[in-house]
């Protein structure tokens, strides 16, 4: 008995099935004669297999792929309209509490979000006039500091140049055993200096601008969209639930945020001793680095070591001296990092290093240092969700710490 091609029998089904059929609905035909691979082996049941395929489970890894890449895509692409909304929120969890606290003495939210607002402004302008001579003396010695400095690591690295040079001939004395290449070379044309400059100064204004504008009316707002949460949410456990979250997560970002900074700004104060006896120029300016930079996990410290290492070697005559700069700076940092923050912090925040590594790589990745200066605290903010929602449980417990009542096993 012959049977009909696949084509054709899918061509005479009705017209009302094809129009209701979706992108997603799996196309199976289970008149058609499936052959086992194996002989002996039980033959396939192509209907079933069609059922499994359109069933919930069957659709929700190919959903749930479709759904991260658009994700990832949206937070990319959309950076310049996410990162000041994202810095704002942050910013209000940390103030929020000195609102509430002014409202206690019957001052109205709008004037203490302008309060607060201004002496932000105030630290902020300070700070840039004490470190703008330092700063300004760096840059304007900046082009022979980098040209000692580049002398001084050829020196060092004069082996492996003299390698890349032998390598370079050989290729050289192949290319014209080969023939002449006379392809023309074209070197595009770079922005200069200045232009880059001012026009990354110009967005980083615009998005200041932002962050503050979008930080007072937050403030000003006070608890009003948690107030209109809670009204539309439909059961009491759920209100009480937004609430737990909503105070946690602030109580967390506030904490992490006003300790990180008082760490920090303690290690900036003794990194600013320390090179101020080791005799390098401008060490208010570096101190303040440290105070930025510390903000960012693991790769802070990283930029800091090697913007010491090149000012160093531009301040003193041997290698060895100028690595007693990075080399102090380590030791504070070590210092800071493994005895000053744990007893300080503890397990506030509950993040395992691992989970706080590739977070810290993510958001580096997605929207670049101003990523990673958020990165834990949208780490924090993500795990205090995930321990509040029955559905993202694990994935909390997957981002904290070890319980201090497990036992550590190692497995072979």
């Amino acid at each position: 008995m012959h049977a009909d091609p696949p084509d054709e029998r899918r061509r005479e089904q009705p017209a009302d099935d094809a129009g209701d059929a979706s992108v997603l609905t799996p196309d199976v035909d289970p008149t058609a004669d499936a052959v086992p691979v194996e002989a002996g082996a039980p033959k396939p049941d192509l209907g079933r297999t069609g059922q499994a395929m359109d069933s919930t489970r069957g659709r929700s890894a190919g959903v749930t792929t479709l759904t991260v890449l658009a994700l990832l895509y949206t937070l990319y692409f959309a950076r310049p309209f996410l990162l000041p909304i994202v810095v704002a929120l942050l910013l209000s969890f940390l103030f929020s509490p000195v609102v509430r606290v002014l409202a206690r003495f019957r001052i109205p939210p709008p004037v203490s979000a302008g309060l607060i607002i201004l002496g932000l402004l105030g630290s902020v302008g300070f700070a840039g006039y004490e470190l703008s001579g330092p700063v300004q003396g760096w840059a304007a010695s900046a082009p022979e500091t980098f040209a000692t400095a580049q002398q001084k690591i050829r020196t060092l690295l004069q082996p492996l140049e003299r390698a890349s040079r032998t390598a370079a001939q050989v290729e050289s004395a192949a290319g014209a055993v080969a023939g002449p290449d006379e392809a023309q070379e074209v070197v595009v044309k770079q922005p200069s200096l200045i232009a880059r400059v001012f026009g990354t100064t110009q967005r980083f204004l615009v998005t200041a601008m932002e962050v503050l504008i979008l930080l007072y009316f937050l403030l000003a707002a006070g608890d009003l969209f948690l107030q209109k949460l809670i009204k539309v949410l439909p059961t009491v456990h759920d209100k009480r639930k937004a609430v737990e979250i909503a105070r946690k997560t602030e109580a967390s970002i506030s904490t992490y945020l006003l300790t990180t900074f008082a760490i920090t700004l303690t290690e900036g104060m003794v990194v600013t001793l320390a090179m101020w006896g080791l005799g390098m120029p401008n060490p208010l300016l570096w101190g303040a680095l440290v105070v930025v930079l510390e903000f960012i996990p693991y790769l802070g410290a990283l930029i800091m070591t090697a913007i010491l290492t090149l000012a160093a070697l531009t301040v003193y005559d041997t290698v060895g001296q100028a690595l007693l700069v990075p080399g102090a700076f380590l030791l504070i940092n070590v210092i800071q990092g493994n005895f000053v923050s744990p007893m300080l912090m503890g397990h506030k925040l509950a993040l395992n290093p691992v989970a706080l590594l590739v977070g810290l790589t993510f958001w580096f990745w997605i929207w670049g240092l101003p990523g990673a200066f958020v990165a834990v605290p949208l780490l924090a903010t993500f795990k205090i969700f995930c321990d509040h929602i029955e559905s993202l449980a694990a994935v909390g417990e997957f981002l904290g710490m070890r319980d201090q009542t497990e036992r550590r096993a190692i497995v072979r």
